[in-house]
């Protein structure tokens, strides 16, 4: 590790992207390598200056204002070899204009780097991206969930959209494969869910009478003789929501490897060719966070997942 020094003041104007951020965040993120701690040391001494003022570290950011930031000593860590090799990647786009970018995640691809992954959705966009001034995830898909994934690309455009999504306001609807079959009809699942670990140190959820509030509303759009292809609407957004709800109706998705039924999804793997989980962010209804107007966006599932669809009528049909 290299460090650099600092060793004169300097003074930052803050920007919109900025507005509205807490000052600890913005030094952490201007500041890169320095240890969070002295950062709120340099704050509560009052070397931090905004407008030539003190600060406290929640102070929240104003556009036009001048934060003064004295000197400091940032450790630079070298790039690891797969960081460097990040792939520029533009993923297929359903909506995009000066605020917000919506893609279509394709499976197997996770939003973000971390526990294991060495890139992500976002790292690859902002690789393919280089004169981005800003591009941060809205929210997330599950690696194997394909479908919509929004990201924003101003900072006051992240912060509409999660106060949108603090208020389970966008309408959010997903596909899903489920087996056995479901009779035809809507059904209201209100079942608690606990996050915990599992066996082998993986993220899991179940229905827990501790857990927090969760609600999914299914519709059965199609029925075949061993599966039912539903609509699942978010009336919340709690992790593995929809896996989980309809894993508690003995109804779990085909191609879960976490709580689906492991020899049907072997089977239905040999023998309808399904090799990843079938759900998929069909339909997602939100206000735009610049106009406020109201965006109805749409990705038909992948034909990975329309062929399986196909299958299925001509069997059901026969």
């Amino acid at each position: 590790m290299t460090s650099i020094s600092k060793n004169f003041v300097s003074f930052y104007t803050v920007t919109d992207n900025d507005n509205a951020q807490r000052l600890d965040n913005f030094l952490m993120r201007y500041l890169k390598g320095v240890p969070k701690s002295h950062i709120h040391r340099i704050i509560r001494n009052g070397e931090i200056r905004i407008d030539k003022r003190r600060a406290s570290a929640d102070t929240r950011l104003i556009t036009g204002q001048i934060i003064r930031i004295p000197p400091v000593r940032v450790a630079e860590k070298p790039l690891s070899g797969c960081l460097k090799n990040i792939p520029a990647t533009e993923f297929p786009i359903v909506y995009e204009d000066d605020f917000l970018l919506v893609i279509d995640k394709p499976s197997g691809v996770a939003a973000h780097g971390g526990s294991g992954v060495s890139s992500g959705v976002i790292e690859q966009i902002r690789a393919a991206r280089p004169k981005a001034k800003y591009l941060e995830l809205v929210h997330r898909l599950d690696k194997d969930t394909s479908g919509l994934l929004m990201i924003a690309k101003k900072r006051k455009a992240v912060v509409k959209l999660h106060e949108q999504l603090r208020q389970n306001h966008p309408k959010k609807i997903y596909l899903a494969l489920c087996s056995p079959a479901w009779a035809l009809g809507e059904y209201a699942v209100k079942l608690p869910l606990k996050k915990y670990t599992g066996q082998n140190g993986e993220k899991m959820v179940r229905v827990d009478k501790n857990g927090q509030y969760a609600h999914t509303i299914f519709r059965v759009k199609q029925q075949f003789q061993a599966a039912s292809l539903v609509e699942a609407e978010l009336k919340t957004g709690r992790t593995h929501q929809i896996r989980v709800h309809l894993q508690s109706q003995n109804h779990p998705i085909l191609g879960d490897e976490r709580y689906g039924n492991y020899e049907k999804n072997r089977q239905w793997a040999k023998d309808l060719g399904l090799k990843r989980m079938f759900l998929h962010a069909w339909q997602l209804t939100i206000r735009h966070p610049e106009t406020d107007n109201e965006l109805i966006l749409q990705a038909e599932l992948p034909k990975e997942l329309q062929n399986i669809i196909h299958q299925l009528e001509k069997e059901y049909n026969a």
